[in-house]
């Protein structure tokens, strides 16, 4: 039956028996059939076992070989450290005046001493105006740098 055909139709009643389907006012529609559970995904087997990794919310890995970390600076400080390791972000103090990106330089000099690897493998990819910022480490997996910010964490 082709949609034209339909259009002509004035009623449910003579829709319902155009398309061969029983119609009665009075008749209530049975309930739905329930099918069988289907099995879980492939994707969701994957997502809930990067969940059981445990790794907070402010680190993840955004390609196979590099991790974003969301940090919260705080420029001025005497003595550049560790401030806090928490699901939202992590919390650094720079021993840099913010100005002239002279803050983001010692953050980017002391994340990268602290992860161990090379300055050039350390890098801002957002917030560079603002305290909330992304840093991007690449070249590292995301158990090396979760291993190395509780190992700066609980050594200062």
């Amino acid at each position: 039956m082709t949609v034209d055909s339909l259009n002509g139709l004035k009623s449910k009643q003579n829709y319902a028996s155009a398309r061969k389907i029983p119609f009665d006012l009075g008749k209530k529609m049975p309930p739905a059939k329930k099918g069988k559970t289907k099995a879980p995904k492939a994707t969701e087997s994957i997502q809930s076992s990067v969940k059981t990794n445990n790794y907070p919310s402010c680190l993840r890995s955004v390609s196979p070989s590099s991790v974003a970390i969301t940090i919260h600076a705080k420029p001025g400080s005497k003595i550049a450290s560790i401030t806090d390791f928490g699901d939202d972000a992590l919390g650094v103090q720079i021993d840099a005046p913010a100005k002239d990106g002279e803050a983001n330089a010692a953050l980017l000099d002391y994340m990268s001493s602290v992860l161990g690897v090379k300055r050039r493998q350390v890098s801002i990819g957002s917030g560079s105006k603002s305290r909330g910022k992304v840093v991007i480490v690449e070249e590292v997996s995301l158990q090396s740098v979760f291993d190395a910010l509780n190992k700066a964490l609980t050594c200062e």
